[in-house]
């Protein structure tokens, strides 16, 4: 109930600030009010549910193949030493890299469209989750392995019932990473080479300097964003709990 009523606080403590601030600067900012009503006209409009559907179709592709992807390499190089030595730095330094970068790349290869917001949120996606995965496994107590080993489980059966389940609450903690910075470069793709989607309309708004649409969409975003990590977060501290 505490929490509740903390979050309740933020929340209005973070409307009156922008409400202030939208007064302040009339030119930059509209009332949350504003926003608000732009946000419930842009759903009573039939042009802009295909937008959110588009953005949410290449969001559960690049999560999906993030996800998948990031365990494959994660978890098997996390059970083998020295490929975790090599491969470690190697993916820490592909993470930091600013992925921006390689869009133009990404668009040769891909093109416009679909792939190419898919695979430019894929990379986002992909290296905090095998990063996670990888010293989740890494960090699993020694006995679990001796363990599996006593009872003569293959590779596959060791992962699947021994490895994973010790380690899933860290990886849940990598999905966190993941799932937003997928959320992230879906929108970026989605904004420079795209003609659907929220990061189409948002670019769209700042060219036409439309401040209540773009902070509409910005809003929803926002919102998405924030309820996705938070059962993210609820889910990573009742598995931690149970340990």
């Amino acid at each position: 109930m505490r929490r509740v009523l903390d979050t309740g606080l933020l929340i209005v403590a973070l409307g009156v600030i922008w409400h202030v601030l939208a007064i302040s600067t009339s030119e930059a900012l509209v009332t949350p009010a504003e926003t608000i009503q732009r946000m419930m006209a842009q759903w009573r409009n039939p042009r802009f549910l295909p937008h959110v559907l588009e953005t949410l179709n290449a969001f559960g592709l690049s999560l999906l193949f993030s996800v998948v992807g990031g365990l494959m390499i994660g978890l098997p190089l996390g059970l083998n030493r020295l490929g975790r030595a090599v491969a470690e730095p190697i993916l820490v330094s592909i993470y930091s890299l600013p992925k921006i970068t390689l869009y133009p790349l990404i668009l040769l290869a891909f093109g416009l469209g679909m792939p190419a917001k898919v695979a430019f949120g894929t990379i986002h996606g992909i290296f905090p989750v095998a990063l996670f995965a990888m010293n989740a496994v890494a960090n699993v107590a020694p006995v679990y392995l001796r363990t599996a080993k006593v009872l003569r489980l293959s590779y596959p059966e060791a992962l699947r019932t021994v490895v994973v389940p010790a380690a899933i609450p860290e990886i849940v903690s990598g999905l966190r990473i993941g799932f937003s910075l997928t959320m992230l470069g879906v929108i970026i793709g989605e904004m420079f080479a795209s003609q659907r989607g929220l990061g189409f309309l948002l670019m769209n708004a700042i060219g036409l300097h439309d401040i209540a649409t773009m902070l509409s969409v910005i809003l929803q975003i926002t919102i998405f964003a924030v309820i996705g990590n938070t059962l993210l977060l609820w889910l990573d501290r009742k598995l931690k709990a149970k340990l």
